[in-house]
């Protein structure tokens, strides 16, 4: 199903003035994401080197972030819708930059998982709100495409500017640097968008139903917990427990939004098969790449021996792809259809991620490049053009509950992905065989193994990081294999989902 508008509506909307200004500031909000979450991975050595956490804390570390946000968009994208998008969007950005200052401070590694879960808290209240207020401020179809291109652009280029930056300041400052430079994009954010976003909420919104909020926490972290436990430990009964309990809570969940007069999601939604198609496909492609991205910076810097400013550098193919394929895809979507342009992008992923399966510790960079390359171009034409169908398919009013069902898959396929792929490798991993007197530290990261190997002698040290990085990246091709196994699936889902799928063609 795509939107019917009026004409009088389309022509309002052509004509409201500030809108493409407006646009500039909720891009702000999608950098501010994007580069937090980029600059983690380059810092992750840092932090491994500093704070000593164990295998199991880092990759907490990592997923935290996601696991809240996951828990809590649903929720937040619906109080937009009533107490006003552009309201939560500000505080939201302001407790955002205030969190990432208790990040980029934490002493220990419990303290950085705090952090960063109050930080998950903040995140939540950002993305659902920008693509709300972009449906609201762009009625026209072929504006809304644009609008949407230029959204997702910009978090591609996050991308790039976060291992740049997070590079940059990793050479010539400590780990807790990266955090801070949040604080000038939110300044401008919080200070210019007062004046330039509009307001905008549901004019009928109903009460903010508590129980179901705490319903839609419990049952992502839940079952997002026992996946990452099961994947990294086997089936034990505590995260069994906790994943009945967190499947119990979205299935009340479910249910209390099918009896509400008001619910914090409306389920109808996934009955259009658009909406549906193009909310599974976000979920299982971030899924399959955020494994690997994950553990992309550690390779090029522990295996390869980058510099963390040339390791972001190297990761740059992909955010190019991807600002240029997301520009244009809403344009090539409608030439010819939606699900030629989203699967064909997922398969091209699939293909590039499988090549990487061959990956060994003296790979040159221009295959991985390329590879990059393609990621980027393919993600950059599924994304944009998913998001587009999402908006397109919801009522306006509806439109943060709407967005933040897409930002849920995102950040859940991102949690899942990090647990299950990132818990291959680091399993993978734990397996080599030392040189005899190693620490136990060594088999927790190869973090941990590079700091030990400092202190041995250097036979001993050598003998330690070629077994050490051999297989971490053993674990790194497995996990690329199966994200590709994902992607090539995925795409062929979609190619169904989303048969007879078009975008509006606008006046």
């Amino acid at each position: 199903m795509t939107s019917t508008l009026q004409p009088a509506t389309t022509t309002e909307a052509v004509k409201r003035p500030g809108r493409w200004l407006a646009l500039s500031v909720l891009v702000l909000a999608v950098l501010l994401v994007a580069v937090d979450a980029t600059v983690l991975g380059l810092a992750t050595p840092y932090i491994s080197e500093d704070l000593r956490p164990t295998g199991t804390q880092l990759l907490w570390i990592g997923d935290v972030y996601s696991f809240v946000i996951a828990g809590l968009l649903v929720s937040m994208g619906s109080l937009g819708d009533r107490i006003g998008r552009k309201r939560i969007l500000l505080l939201g950005a302001t407790a955002f930059g205030a969190l990432s200052v208790l990040n980029a401070y934490a002493t220990t590694p419990e303290l950085l998982i705090l952090a960063r879960a109050l930080l998950g808290v903040a995140g939540a209240t950002l993305m659902p709100a920008t693509l709300a207020l972009i449906r609201n401020l762009f009625h026209d179809p072929r504006e809304r495409s644009l609008a949407v291109g230029v959204w997702g652009a910009t978090a591609s280029a996050g991308t790039a500017i976060g291992p740049i930056v997070g590079g940059f300041l990793l050479e010539h400052f400590w780990w807790g640097s990266v955090f801070l430079i949040n604080l000038p994009v939110m300044a401008v954010l919080v200070l210019v968008g007062v004046k330039l976003l509009p307001e905008s909420r549901n004019p009928n919104p109903g009460p903010w139903d508590m129980a179901s909020v705490a319903l839609s926490l419990v049952g992502m972290i839940g079952v997002v917990y026992a996946v990452k436990e099961f994947a990294a430990h086997g089936v034990t009964w505590e995260p069994l427990a906790a994943g009945a309990l967190g499947a119990a809570a979205l299935y009340a969940f479910v249910r209390r939004q099918l009896t509400l007069p008001a619910p914090l999601l409306d389920m109808r939604l996934f009955r259009n098969h658009g909406f549906s198609g193009a909310v599974l496909a976000d979920l299982l492609t971030i899924l399959g790449l955020s494994g690997l991205v994950f553990f992309l910076s550690q390779y090029l810097q522990l295996v390869q021996g980058m510099g963390p400013l040339k390791a972001g550098l190297a990761e740059l193919p992909a955010a190019v792809g991807a600002v240029a394929a997301g520009l244009v895809a809403g344009t090539v979507a409608r030439r010819y259809s939606v699900r030629a342009v989203v699967s064909g992008g997922l398969a091209a992923i699939g293909l590039a991620l499988a090549s990487l399966t061959l990956l060994d510790q003296s790979t040159g960079y221009p295959i991985l490049g390329a590879a990059l390359l393609v990621v980027g171009v393919g993600a950059g034409f599924s994304f944009t053009v998913t998001a587009d169908v999402i908006l397109s398919s919801v009522p306006k009013e509806q439109a943060g509950a709407a967005s933040a069902v897409s930002e849920t898959a995102y950040e859940l396929g991102a949690a899942l992905g990090i647990a299950v792929l990132g818990s291959i490798v680091t399993g993978v991993y734990r397996g080599f065989s030392g040189p005899t007197g190693t620490p136990a530290g060594a088999h927790e990261s190869l973090g941990g193994a590079v700091e030990a190997a400092s202190g041995l002698p250097s036979n001993t040290a050598q003998e330690l990081l070629s077994s050490a990085r051999e297989a971490f990246v053993d674990g790194l091709t497995i996990a690329a294999g199966a994200g590709a196994a994902v992607l090539l699936a995925t795409a062929a889902t979609a190619w169904v989902m989303l048969r007879n799928q078009r975008l509006d063609r606008g006046i």
